[in-house]
């Protein structure tokens, strides 16, 4: 039997005006309020992007393989996944404010950790906190602005996030490379670079962000074994496809240990959540609508192309392509360049006519042709190739990651958009994880088969172990560099064909999403105002705070 929510009063909280009530702002109070909520997801991005073209000289500087390159950012997603539904379940009890800059604390510590490592594990370990905080920076911004935006008016300011995300991802990797390519930082500069940022952001928060006080009589229901049994799960099946051609064999013992493991923990938690919790993670019923259910496997499926693909690009200009850190920074303006002109084109457009589904269908369109352009790449493809193809890429995804939340957000109750929102994102984040463990186990595998049997041709003979390492190219005979450039060319293209099939998929699900007019107000008709007693408490934006 399903337990029963424990009785809770309704929260105190006194509007100034009935407009306040529903959560109506101006523009130029939106855009203050956004202030450091944009700067917080500024952070959020630069937390990996900042240090994606470093991550082969930092794996090489403490002699790491290449399954331990890709924990370096599996731990992030791991638990920025994880946790991402619970900081949105978090967002529907408590004060949001808070939360952003709890998460933003949660940052700085994993940052001030991961600057100092002194090995991979104690690396891997601070990007799993760093994951914390990012998970909820990136589940709790779209949740304050879904409670201060209409969604009719919140493609007008997803262009705003786009852009931002794009900022970031631009600028991350050229600060990145100009980090690590600079005598007297070093890499671990990459990590403390985010922390003024983070300060800023916390303190512009509290300036700007105006949220009255919450007051419940009752204690909040957080359910811990389900997000403890759901990040469990899925932890032991991203370690069986890291590990699994590598460390054992596909089907070993341990490999179907590992499979079966992971998949009752997983049970278990669909159980939890179903029967057990009072108030669950992730609310089962949010499924029982259509848009939702499409949304989040298409945000599973986006999420396995986008970050399964994408986050070897780096490895592959500065390994196939001998690239230093700042300029295989410099090759990702064409694919931000392309998601940046697409978020915010498609955001206005959508603000003006209040459709939203051609734009999404024509973006998943483009990451799919996206995706099998780049699946043709190898160490030789010329560099006008490279730009158009990844620019492609960009616009598709600028149409889509921003539009699936907000269809998302369209059909959800006020008082379940915490959970809705984070919904998306945690699919999102858990296909990003799937897809770069598995992934990085295909990129491991292949470049060490191909590596071996081309030294085996040399009359060279090499370990599984050295197979496996980043190599640092400069000090390899050029016979053997060629040979390393070419496998991690040749390997980096099929990593695309690898992750188009997932693309397809999600544009079915997209083709199938019953597009739903946007609505013009903050709550759905059949919502009582907060005022009146839901759940949800925050009034965001009170000009009697200002």
């Amino acid at each position: 039997m399903r337990k029963q929510p424990v009785s809770q009063s309704a929260p105190t909280v006194v509007p100034s005006s009935p407009a306040e009530s529903q959560g109506v702002m101006t523009h130029r109070e939106v855009l203050e309020a956004m202030s450091g909520l944009l700067l917080a997801m500024f952070v959020a991005m630069l937390s990996s992007t900042v240090v994606s073209n470093a991550l082969p000289r930092i794996v090489e500087s403490l002699h790491g393989s290449q399954t331990e390159y890709t924990w370096v950012v599996v731990a992030t997603l791991l638990t920025m996944t994880a946790t991402t539904p619970i900081w949105g379940k978090l967002s529907d009890q408590f004060s949001k404010k808070a939360l952003v800059q709890t998460a933003l604390v949660i940052y700085v510590i994993g940052s001030l950790i991961a600057g100092t490592a002194a090995n991979m594990g104690i690396l891997i370990g601070a990007r799993a906190i760093q994951g914390l905080g990012v998970g909820g920076l990136t589940a709790l911004v779209q949740v304050v602005i879904a409670s201060m935006v209409t969604p009719r008016e919140r493609g007008r300011y997803s262009g705003y996030i786009g852009a931002v995300f794009a900022t970031a991802t631009l600028s991350g990797p050229l600060i990145g490379g100009v980090i690590v390519d600079t005598p007297g930082l070093g890499w671990r500069w990459c990590f403390y670079v985010g922390i003024p940022v983070a300060v800023a952001a916390f303190a512009l928060l509290q300036k700007t962000l105006h949220l009255p006080v919450v007051r419940r009589s009752g204690k909040a229901n957080i359910d811990y074994l389900g997000a403890t049994l759901l990040m469990g799960g899925v932890s032991i099946l991203l370690i069986w496809v890291t590990l699994a051609g590598n460390q054992f064999g596909w089907t070993s013992s341990v490999s179907w240990l590992l499979v079966v493991g992971g998949l009752a923990v997983i049970a278990a938690a669909v159980y939890v959540e179903a029967r057990v919790a009072a108030e669950p993670i992730i609310p089962l019923r949010l499924f029982r609508d259509r848009t939702t259910a499409l949304a989040t496997g298409a945000s599973l499926m986006v999420g396995v192309a986008m970050f399964g693909a994408t986050v070897y690009l780096s490895q592959y200009f500065q390994i196939a392509r001998g690239m230093s850190p700042t300029h295989a920074g410099l090759m990702t303006v064409f694919m931000v360049g392309g998601l940046v002109v697409s978020s915010m084109v498609t955001g206005r457009i959508i603000t003006r006519t209040g459709t939203w589904k051609r734009y999404l269908v024509a973006g998943m369109v483009a990451v799919v042709v996206g995706l099998a352009l780049l699946s043709r790449i190898d160490e030789v493809t010329p560099l006008w190739v490279l730009a158009v193809d990844m620019a492609v890429l960009g616009l598709g995804l600028g149409a889509t990651m921003q539009n699936l939340v907000l269809s998302v957000q369209n059909n959800a109750a006020q008082s379940d958009m915490g959970a809705a929102s984070s919904l998306v994102a945690f699919f999102r984040s858990l296909g990003g994880s799937v897809g770069v463990a598995a992934l990085g186990a295909v990129l491991s595998h292949q470049v060490s088969t191909q590596v071996t049997a081309g030294l085996a041709q040399m009359g060279q003979s090499t370990n599984a172990q050295q197979s496996h390492e980043i190599p640092d190219l400069s000090t390899l005979p050029a016979a053997v560099r060629q040979l390393f450039q070419q496998a991690f060319g040749d390997a980096t293209g099929h990593l695309f064909l690898v992750a188009l099939p997932f693309a397809v998929v999600a544009l079915v699900c997209v083709i199938f999403i019953r597009e739903v007019p946007l609505r013009t107000t903050i709550l759905r008709e059949d919502e009582v105002a907060p005022v009146h007693g839901v759940q949800e408490a925050e009034m965001v934006g009170s000009r009697a705070a200002r």
